[in-house]
């Protein structure tokens, strides 16, 4: 029964472990230029495996991470054998990034997209001032917090989890948009939202109360209001073992105690 075959390329994290594996793969198996590729091998942690989805999201390369990192909750085991093997039967995962769209202070408009979230910080020792908005209809005129995010499923196990926001079905078609440290009114845990939904954070205060505005890992200063919506035409691709099932990692992440 003839081998499967993929035109792949190995992308390594800056860090020895990762770039020792590069090595050993590239040395066992035949590989071409990133650009070439039909599958990106990704080797390191979850922030690495951003980067990756990042870098090949203009042509939809999927992507196939083994672990090199520390959590790895994104990547499969980290196997040299039959690996071309493990591809064939990979299961693909279709994410939905958000698009943000800051508008700073001086009048400047930056857009990035956020495969995990898009989150909002304070710059100073001052609590900051949001007024929520979705849909155009205001549904908080003012949080008083250190921040707030908005999550995507995929990554509702990462930053968002770590401030108590809740943990989404990869099918679930929600987004999490949490406070980080909410002051007033205090109890607001956050709301689940339909990926569809647009959110506007509005700054009040912005020159006496100076927020940051973030996508994975673009970062506008000053910002005086953020919009969030899905981006329809950016659809990057995961590939994971059978065994792995993120599905399954993410409904045992939810029992941890």
């Amino acid at each position: 029964m003839p081998q499967p075959h993929f035109k792949i390329a190995f992308a390594a994290a800056d860090h020895d472990l990762a770039r020792e594996a590069k090595r050993t793969l590239e040395m066992r198996y035949p590989h071409v230029p990133e650009d070439e590729a039909e599958i990106i091998v990704a080797l390191g942690g979850d922030g690495f495996m951003l980067h990756a989805l990042h870098a090949h999201m203009a042509r939809n390369t999927p992507i196939y991470g083994m672990n090199k990192g520390t959590v790895g909750f994104l990547m499969n085991s980290f196997r040299v054998e039959r690996l071309m093997e493990r591809l064939a039967v990979a299961e693909a995962y279709r994410l939905h990034p958000l698009r943000m769209c800051a508008r700073a202070m001086d009048g400047t408009e930056t857009e990035a997209l956020a495969i995990n979230e898009v989150s909002l910080l304070r710059q100073s020792r001052m609590a900051a001032k949001l007024r929520i908005r979705i849909d155009g209809v205001v549904r908080m005129d003012e949080l008083v917090c250190d921040g707030a995010m908005v999550a995507t499923p995929a990554g509702s196990t990462a930053y968002n989890l770590s401030v108590y926001g809740p943990i989404l079905p990869l099918g679930s078609n929600l987004l999490a948009l949490t406070p980080i440290s909410a002051f007033r009114p205090r109890r607001w845990r956050g709301a689940l939202l339909q990926r569809t939904a647009e959110v506007i954070l509005e700054v009040l205060d912005a020159d006496l109360r100076p927020v940051s505005a973030t996508a994975d890992s673009t970062e506008v200063r000053r910002v005086t209001q953020v919009r969030i919506y899905e981006d329809p035409d950016a659809r990057p691709i995961l590939l994971f073992d059978p065994e792995h099932n993120l599905e399954e990692r993410i409904l045992k992440e939810q029992f941890q105690p």
